[in-house]
């Protein structure tokens, strides 16, 4: 299994890429994503709060990291496993998980997918998505008023108490762990991706061929 991960701020149009990349590409491709693997509420460090008392779901410790690592060697290993359902609208998780089992590629996709080193190892590829503040900003506010109860008050609030500031200590410093970047021009980005996984599996092929 390859496991393709790609990080970049909230906004930056991580899950949009990875579907593009999964049309352009002729292999099977599953997807995985880090919101998933939110810990519930209940579980954040309090330490991390903000002044105001407000968790901060842009700081690392916001993640269940050791169940995200045993899932992907998992699935590294060729094994299935049962994904978190994170219900953002309370801040915890369901009850149900959703199976995923092991394909060709995988894309790993979230804010911090380039932030721990054992799980950089894992990774086969590893992508940044560097947008501009302004345009991360506005997709976000769209996206937490729609799908996730927020109000344009408490998103505001958010961006500037641990979203902006988060960026900056956390998020934009992956940018180096990165096989290559890629700008707002993501259609682009996403044909050099997916022509690059088609090339690696037909030169697999023919590898597997000649041997046999």
């Amino acid at each position: 299994m390859v496991i393709i991960g790609i990080a970049g701020g909230s906004g930056s149009g991580k899950t949009t890429f990875a579907h593009k990349v999964l049309n352009k590409s002729r292999e099977e491709i599953a997807m995985l994503s880090l919101d998933s693997y939110y810990l519930p509420l209940e579980l954040m460090p309090t330490e991390y709060f903000t002044s105001s008392g407000s968790p901060n779901f842009d700081h690392p410790s916001a993640f269940d990291w050791e169940l995200l690592k045993t899932h992907l060697q998992l699935l590294k290993n060729g094994e299935s496993i049962s994904v978190p359902i994170y219900d953002f609208r309370t801040n915890s998780r369901t009850e149900e998980t959703t199976c995923l089992s092991p394909a060709p590629v995988m894309l790993f996709e979230g804010i911090f997918s380039l932030f721990d080193e054992t799980i950089r190892g894992l990774l086969d590829i590893k992508v940044y998505l560097h947008v501009e503040a302004d345009i991360r900003f506005t997709r976000r506010l769209d996206r937490d008023l729609k799908e996730r109860g927020r109000t344009v008050s408490s998103t505001i609030q958010q961006y500037y108490e641990t979203v902006r500031p988060m960026y900056k200590q956390f998020l934009e410093p992956q940018r180096q762990f990165a096989d290559f970047i890629v700008g707002e021009e993501t259609d682009v980005g996403a044909s050099i991706l997916a022509a690059k996984i088609n090339e690696v599996f037909t030169e697999a092929t023919l590898a597997e061929k000649y041997v046999n």
